[in-house]
């Protein structure tokens, strides 16, 4: 196995880095202790590659623009951007470090979340993302890998800011946009544009991940699914799911339209959606969840 470089190394004179956390497009987060302050911290190191060629600077300009504009964001259900810097060729972010799992390791354990899991996860999701709405700071990468949960279960969203620089700079990370076509608005896929219903329309595709334990497209490549998106409405839950309620069938559909217009204008209209959806249904729905067909008939009170 190969000893990553960085663990062990002091970047900047102040952060050790301890262990590797995960590897993404863009960047590789570590676990690091701040020598400085004596408290650990993930600092997130942006791959060499982006920063070479005629386009490199111009990348790492908006990758600290964007980390300046996350600082600013203090929310409960945010992580918290710390420090941002150049330490010879390395670019980095430091951010606060959440102890715990993602809603990616979530959905890989346990297939399916429970209705009532699901819209409280949905409703931290959209809170946090309202906060950055509010600002005018767009995430734009939007995914289960960015919701962090933490040991008590609560909602932490990561990247803030920071995919805006990716999204600008796709000619140099196409690799990183295609990596998370699964997620991608069609409007952001056709015309790189997007704004907060771009946002909402990530949350609705995993609120029908979480509810049914598959994603609404899927392909070969990522142009199968990317064309999928532009091309087809999201289906509604209970197309897999029948004893889903039809109003699951309306909220995801909703956050997930095709066109912009059709879904709510930011997260803070898609979190009362949410809230109206929570207080419409039969409260035996909250604790079903969809299991895998091999592990037998849907239980009415199975929790996710």
């Amino acid at each position: 196995m190969t000893t990553d470089p960085f663990v062990g190394r002091l970047v900047d004179g102040r952060y050790e880095v301890v262990s590797k956390i995960a590897r993404g497009g863009m960047a590789t987060v570590y676990l690091a202790l701040d020598r400085r302050l004596d408290r650990e911290v993930a600092l997130k190191v942006m791959h060499p590659h982006l920063a070479e060629g005629s386009d490199g600077a111009e990348f790492v300009s908006r990758f600290r623009r964007e980390a300046r504009a996350a600082a600013g964001l203090t929310h409960a259900g945010v992580v918290a951007v710390y420090d941002q810097g150049i330490d010879g060729e390395t670019s980095y972010l430091t951010m606060e470090y959440v102890p715990g799992t993602t809603l990616r390791h979530v959905l890989q354990d346990e297939h399916a979340l429970s209705v009532g899991r699901t819209l409280e996860l949905l409703e931290e999701i959209l809170d946090a993302l309202a906060a950055a709405h509010r600002k005018g700071l767009v995430h734009r990468d939007v995914k289960p890998e960015n919701v962090l949960i933490d040991a008590s279960g609560h909602v932490k969203v990561a990247d803030f800011g920071l995919a805006r620089a990716v999204t600008e700079a796709a000619s140099t990370a196409t690799s990183t946009i295609l990596g998370t076509v699964a997620y991608l608005g069609p409007e952001l896929i056709t015309s790189g544009r997007c704004d907060a219903r771009t946002d909402v329309y990530a949350v609705g595709v995993m609120a029908y991940e979480m509810l049914t334990g598959r994603l609404p497209y899927t392909g070969e490549t990522p142009l199968q699914v990317a064309f999928q998106h532009v091309n087809s409405d999201v289906p509604a839950p209970s197309d897999v799911e029948p004893w889903l309620p039809a109003e699951l069938d309306v909220l995801v559909c909703a956050l997930a339209a095709r066109t912009p217009d059709d879904r709510p204008v930011d997260a803070a209209a898609a979190l009362t959606l949410v809230r109206q959806t929570r207080a419409a249904l039969d409260p035996a729905v909250l604790g079903r969840r969809s299991v895998p067909a091999s592990s037998g008939p849907t239980s009415s009170n199975a929790k996710g």
